[in-house]
């Protein structure tokens, strides 16, 4: 199963657009827009009015979705003109669009009279077949005006088991009674209020968030394998270094825009991601983001330390700070070796850096042959495709622009156009980053 984070934030996302309290301004460098997600590319988790343009932002067609699920009437969570972008394209196939009444009723409206769409209205306790997936509905602790009705969902697939948690102040007794013992694959368990414990508002703040994952643990529906993601956040919550720490402590993590999370079957298998991008275009960062749930990471690093360039190691010491501390760095030009010998998912950040060491090696840029860059490029693409486990690779777009100046400027960028060409074509994703937005590429 792959869940495609289209949003992870509060109504209001984060930062809130009108705020400029100081964790609105650290936050934006990553914006989060309203929390919803989208399933294996036929499932959508809850559709706010932000939704169906996250996705195309993310690369992502809504064209093949089937079910829509929505977890309450709140307008952050329900945006029925998706329907009716729907409706405009003349679609024929089923759809299905589940909720409570709260929901639902906004909706109907939005629907042409001939289309194929069916109104599926839920409760606490229902257990609903869409397609390949097992719905079980629970119930929230969220509201008594419209959303008053909201519920939780239960999903399951043959890959995989997912709680979606959104909103909710701390479970009722009836929902921890039902999940008791599901042994989830992850949870995306709603987190608004951070360190703002007096908000009267049926939502989690830390302290609670903290308090309901410990009773999920209890019970079973987490177990040390379940990865927990915190969605629906909002600036209550301090800057998200400090908020990833203290998430840290309950062994979860805050959701990212963009991010993707595979679990159960989809997530066995290994994938190749290549993250293009230029100077300062959030690659990086991406990059690290598809590897979050990860329990463990190597991080091949292979720019290593130049003396006396203060700019350049307070670039590395940003790196490594936003690494978590499971992370395993390894500062190497010899990638392909570890590439083949992997038993981690790897992040190789960048294969600019390592391109530049192979020339220096091969003493290119005093006027040696080319043979022996050409042979490395050879091998590393040759152990990228052998990978055993989940990687990641980040490298610089360098042919978008201005002609390099020099001979030695023109050949490096030259290199790497086909380093990345090669590199792409044995990869399962690849994805441009462009001002901190990831487009997804075609793969053929």
């Amino acid at each position: 199963m792959e869940i495609l984070l289209l949003g992870t934030g509060s109504a209001d996302g984060w930062p809130n657009p009108f705020c400029r309290c100081d964790s609105c301004l650290s936050a934006a460098g990553s914006v989060r827009g309203q929390t919803a997600a989208l399933v294996d590319d036929v499932l959508l988790l809850d559709c706010g009015p932000e939704a169906p343009r996250a996705a195309m932002r993310f690369g992502r067609s809504l064209a093949g979705v089937r079910h829509i699920l929505f977890t309450h009437g709140h307008p952050d969570h329900v945006g029925p003109a998706a329907l009716l972008m729907r409706h405009w394209t003349g679609a024929g196939e089923p759809l299905d669009v589940v909720g409570p009444a709260s929901a639902l009723d906004q909706c109907r409206h939005w629907v042409g009279p001939d289309d194929p769409v069916r109104f599926v209205e839920v409760s606490p306790g229902d257990d609903v077949r869409l397609g390949d997936y097992r719905l079980r509905v629970l119930a929230a602790a969220h509201g008594a005006d419209i959303g008053g009705d909201a519920v939780l969902y239960d999903l399951e697939s043959v890959g995989g088991r997912i709680f979606w948690a959104t909103d909710t102040g701390p479970l009722p007794e009836e929902t921890h009674a039902a999940v008791a013992g599901a042994g989830y694959d992850a949870v995306f368990l709603e987190e608004t209020f951070g360190n703002y414990t007096e908000h009267g508002a049926e939502h989690h703040d830390l302290p609670a968030f903290a308090a309901t994952l410990e009773r999920l643990r209890a019970c079973g529906a987490v177990t040390a394998a379940t990865d927990v993601v915190a969605v629906h956040l909002s600036h209550h919550n301090p800057p998200e270094p400090e908020l990833t720490a203290v998430l840290s402590d309950s062994d979860a993590r805050p959701g990212s825009d963009g991010e993707v999370v595979r679990v159960g079957a989809a997530g066995t298998a290994p994938t190749h991601t290549l993250v293009l991008g230029g100077a300062r275009s959030g690659k990086s960062a991406h990059a690290e983001a598809l590897l979050a749930a990860e329990p463990a990471v190597t991080y091949l690093a292979t720019g290593g330390v130049r003396e006396g360039d203060p700019e350049w190691a307070e670039r590395i010491r940003l790196h490594r700070t936003r690494r978590p501390e499971s992370w395993r760095t390894v500062e190497t030009t010899d990638v392909a070796e570890a590439l083949r010998t992997a038993e981690t998912p790897l992040l190789l950040d960048c294969l600019g850096t390592w391109l530049t060491a192979r020339m220096d090696l091969h003493r290119v840029w005093d006027g040696g042959a080319l043979d022996g860059v050409h042979a490395d490029i050879d091998e590393l693409v040759s152990a990228w495709r052998a990978c055993p486990v989940r990687a990641v690779a980040v490298s610089n777009e360098v042919g978008s622009g201005v002609v390099p100046a020099t001979a030695s400027g023109r050949l490096f960028r030259d290199l790497l156009g086909v380093l990345n060409t090669q590199i792409a074509a044995e990869s399962d994703d690849v994805v441009l980053m462009v001002a901190g937005r990831p487009l997804r590429l075609p793969v053929p």
